[in-house]
């Protein structure tokens, strides 16, 4: 049995005016997440000219930040559970802010290497943290669609992203161009860290804004999911590590990861390979029309998936259209070419939320926090990517190698979704 009828009928009023509150901030801050995880990719050429750092060192780097942030996401949701998002999720922004600023005094591959480390270990807890965060405040029945809205910050970064790398990157007053870029978008974060202080209430009976038969409404929901989760999911901490559904649900995670910046990483390099031109101001603006659609996408398909309630379906279809455009993109030329690229881009971002809905489904109490971190482990999808590019592509004699490959991952990855199951919830009264 779900919330009474009376408060059942305010619920939709709490939804939209928690959404309205939170879900605005929330996709700032993983804008400014996602800058500044994300921003190397156009400081790459620029890191070999200027200070060595080959093709082979820029992939290990890059990959560096998903161990350190995939090893550190565990005990950070823990302690978020602990002492409640306000002041943790604050304290993350600011101290990956100030560490991602820092990357302006890197000298060589061993300062790069341990930057990108220690920008892993101050992220790490902020997007488990936040998923986490999101099912404290919003029903099942909506929570694609809101994490579809959260997840927005990815090709909005990508979009505000590339225009504003590539100007910073033209920039050559007192510090070089790529300095520029780290110096703005880290300290980006850690202002927005400030503001998370005032602006994330820990749970719904601390929202002064809400009123309290809306409150009430919202909270009795929430509880009576919870209840029902704890009856055929896993509810201790470490009970997570013996389950099969979350072994699962990390593999397919990680495999998301592994297109998702394989596309994200590579895509400012492959654009100007397209057009021809060094990576700019010309190619940040082009770079971003695959980000538009993928905004497109994800805020489309999570709403999809929700009111057909047909996520596995929509989830691997998605994925494998994503896996056919890989596998077209190599011998495309520019027009078919950023075509691909955009459906790709846009399907793996726009699976993400749709994903999400799976374990924040199964999961409760403590052991959500400690199983979100766990599957956001998957995100060393994030360090593979690049180094098995680099790897397929030395391996074949071919540039193409690595991109087939990410690809055919993709399609596979897609089987796996399909093969998921639900778990069966006990009969409601």
């Amino acid at each position: 049995m779900s919330a009474p009828t009376d408060l059942r009928e305010l619920l939709p009023s709490a939804i939209g005016r928690a959404s309205r509150r939170l879900v605005p901030f929330l996709v700032i801050a993983y804008i400014v997440s996602f800058l500044d995880r994300a921003n190397v990719a156009f400081a790459k050429e620029a890191l070999g000219m200027t200070r060595g750092i080959s093709e082979q060192a820029y992939a290990l780097g890059a990959g560096l930040f998903f161990l350190s942030y995939s090893t550190c996401g565990f005990p950070s949701n823990l302690i978020l559970h602990r002492i409640g998002a306000r002041r943790w999720i604050s304290t993350l922004l600011i101290a990956w802010g100030l560490v991602s600023a820092a990357t302006i005094f890197i000298q060589g591959p061993v300062s790069f290497y341990g930057l990108r480390l220690l920008l892993g270990v101050t992220e790490a807890g902020f997007f488990p943290g936040i998923i986490l965060y999101l099912t404290y405040w919003f029903p099942e029945e909506v929570r694609g669609r809101i994490m579809g809205l959260f997840y927005l910050g990815v090709p909005i970064a990508l979009i505000v992203g590339g225009p504003l790398s590539g100007v910073l990157l033209d920039l050559n007053v007192g510090l070089q161009g790529w300095q520029w870029m780290f110096l703005v978008e880290g300290l980006l974060a850690s202002g927005v860290g400030v503001l998370a202080l005032t602006r994330l209430p820990d749970r719904p009976h601390q929202a002064r804004w809400l009123p309290e038969g809306e409150r009430q409404a919202l909270l009795a929901q929430l509880e009576h999911e919870s209840a029902e989760r704890r009856v055929f999911g896993p509810v201790r901490a470490f009970s997570i590590f013996q389950d099969w559904n979350m072994l699962r649900f990390v593999l397919i995670y990680a495999l998301i990861q592994v297109s998702t910046y394989g596309v994200v990483f590579y895509l400012p390099t492959e654009i100007g390979t397209l057009l021809h031109r060094r990576t700019g101001a010309v190619v940040g603006i082009v770079s971003a029309i695959p980000w538009i659609f993928a905004a497109l996408a994800v805020y489309l398909l999570p709403h999809l998936a929700d009111t057909r309630r047909q996520h596995r379906l929509v989830a691997s279809i998605t994925l494998g259209t994503a896996g056919i455009a890989g596998l077209v993109f190599p011998t495309a030329g520019p027009g078919l070419g950023l075509v691909t690229l955009s459906i790709a881009a846009s399907a793996f971002v726009a699976v993400q939320p749709v994903f999400w809905t799976f374990p924040t489904s199964y999961l409760a109490d403590v052991a959500a926090a400690g199983g979100i971190a766990l599957i956001g482990a998957g995100n060393l999808g994030g360090f593979i990517a690049p180094n098995l590019k680099v790897w397929a592509d030395r391996f074949f004699g071919t540039p193409f190698a690595g991109l087939y490959l990410l690809a055919t991952l993709a399609l596979l990855n897609a089987g796996l979704v399909a093969t998921l199951r639900r778990p069966q919830r006990p009969p409601r009264r």
